[in-house]
């Protein structure tokens, strides 16, 4: 059986890593930086007196990444919002290898064009260690999620992990794929 490789991941391979160990004097290519995985997470507090949430957005999510979420519990207790330590007050999935390079396809190609007065990405939303984090305001965004079946509408988090050494060198990357990020001086 012959599988194919992802468009973004033959991308990289072929032009992307060398483009970026040159635009950066680089030593060698194992100092290119590249995406490790790509985290979605959803908060749903509202779990704490609706059981069936957790039920409704574990099947939306994974419609939208292709494989089962797992169920996030609270570290800690916070008496503001009545959580005890141990409630389950979201869920979240990890992709990596081809499922990554996939959903990192469309959300570029697919996601981003089909959000709601979309004007790009902040670029300042780098957590100083070469990863990226976008906010979603509606899952209704992505193809496989119909908008008449949703009870509510909910916004997701999708962190982009990179092992990039600076969040310069994680930024050069993501705009080699076309990440639509705001200008310099634009605001959203």
């Amino acid at each position: 059986m012959n599988k194919v490789e992802p468009r973004l991941k033959k991308e990289y391979i072929t032009r992307i890593r060398e483009e970026l160990k040159k635009e950066n004097n680089l030593p060698n290519m194992m100092c290119t930086p590249v995406i490790k995985k790509i985290v979605i997470n959803c908060g749903l507090g509202e779990a704490l007196t609706d059981k069936t949430v957790l039920e409704d957005v574990s099947g939306e999510l994974e419609k939208i990444a292709g494989q089962k979420p797992v169920i996030t519990k609270s570290r800690g207790a916070i008496s503001g919002f009545k959580i005890k330590k141990g409630d389950e007050i979201g869920i979240k999935v990890t992709l990596r290898g081809n499922r990554m390079w996939e959903f990192l396809d469309k959300l570029i190609s697919v996601v981003f064009p089909r959000t709601k007065d979309f004007r790009g990405l902040p670029a300042d939303s780098f957590d100083g260690a070469g990863n990226y984090t976008i906010g979603i305001r509606e899952q209704t965004a992505f193809p496989e999620i119909d908008p008449g079946q949703i009870k509510k509408v909910r916004s997701l988090e999708i962190t982009i992990v990179t092992n990039a050494k600076d969040d310069k060198l994680a930024k050069a990357l993501l705009d080699k794929f076309g990440f639509p990020f705001v200008k310099d001086g634009e605001k959203i």
